[in-house]
């Protein structure tokens, strides 16, 4: 069994399971339904069906969001790309219940300075942020279909990664995933959106409907995906203020520290989780078929406050 997903055990299994002595808590409201084994928290929880689950799981997002309109919605394939900011997007789509089947990818491991923005606690550390997106994901919904990619995306799965998707969130650091993601999508007319963390900006992307459409609304010229591969920090910096040319000015002036005094671009849980709920706005938006234009776009609170 997978560290990060949920059995759905028949009640003999339950039972069978109870009788082990390895269940730590069993919660028991309905006293019929299905039966879902987390073993990582050795919780045992008896719910509804799956229909009936979402549908009562989402009844409070009715009529903002109609019956019609959320089943659509559950059926989509999305994939999201950087589990930092991107775990914050993958749980708000999740809670919101906009995709049903999810890729989520990321090499990297949960440390202590990933808990400024990452709603996860002292015992996720050393885990992948993979397996802690993906228990987060179960937890709210056991009935999603999650695969992982704890390599992030690569040159050899970046392929594999985007085949079938509806639709992309990018919140990668990686340059070279940025744009390679981009440039398959694109080969593929799948529409890609991203949060960048700051002033609350939103870049929507839509190759589903424009797919000559350059990368970074053009920003980058005609830089490739392959032109970025290892880079150093230093030679990252041009083509970062390249692709986001709006940045605040406390953002732009860390950017020279990057790898000296910053071990990366600084990120608040604020901006995140402003950036988690535009992205899930506009991923419902886009999905169910309303006016999502490509282009960048400010949700910035600073400019509330004048």
């Amino acid at each position: 069994m997978d560290e990060w997903r949920p059995a759905l055990l028949t009640e003999t299994q339950a039972e069978e399971l109870l009788g082990s002595g390895a269940v730590r808590r069993v919660h028991d409201p309905l006293g019929d339904g299905t039966w879902v084994w987390y073993p990582w928290s050795a919780v045992l929880v008896r719910t509804h069906p799956a229909e009936e689950f979402r549908r009562l799981r989402t009844d409070r997002n009715r009529n903002k969001i109609t019956p019609a309109e959320q089943r659509r919605l559950g059926a989509a394939r999305i994939g999201v790309v950087g589990l930092s900011v991107g775990n914050g997007t993958a749980l708000t789509l999740t809670m919101e219940g906009v995709g049903g089947s999810f890729r989520i990818a990321d090499f990297d491991r949960l440390d202590l300075t990933n808990l400024n923005r990452i709603r996860a606690g002292l015992p996720d550390l050393g885990l992948e942020k993979t397996v802690v997106t993906a228990r987060q994901m179960y937890e709210i919904d056991p009935y999603l279909d999650v695969e992982t990619f704890p390599e992030g995306v690569t040159p050899a799965n970046v392929e594999v990664f985007l085949d079938g998707l509806d639709l992309v969130v990018e919140e990668c650091d990686d340059l070279y995933a940025k744009v390679a993601v981009r440039e398959r999508a694109r080969d593929l007319r799948i529409p890609v959106l991203m949060s960048t963390s700051d002033r609350g900006m939103l870049d929507v992307e839509r190759f589903d409907l424009e797919p000559g459409r350059p990368i970074f609304h053009g920003r980058l010229g005609d830089v490739s995906a392959d032109d970025l591969i290892g880079l150093a920090p230093k030679d990252k910096i041009r083509y970062v203020l390249a692709m986001f040319d709006s940045l605040s000015p406390r953002m732009r002036a860390s950017l020279p520290e990057v790898g000296r005094t910053l071990a990366s671009w600084p990120q608040l849980a604020s901006d995140v989780a402003v950036g988690a709920g535009a992205v899930t706005d506009a991923a419902r938006r886009l999905l169910l078929g309303e006016p999502v234009a490509s282009g960048r776009y400010h949700l910035d609170p600073a400019a509330l406050y004048g």
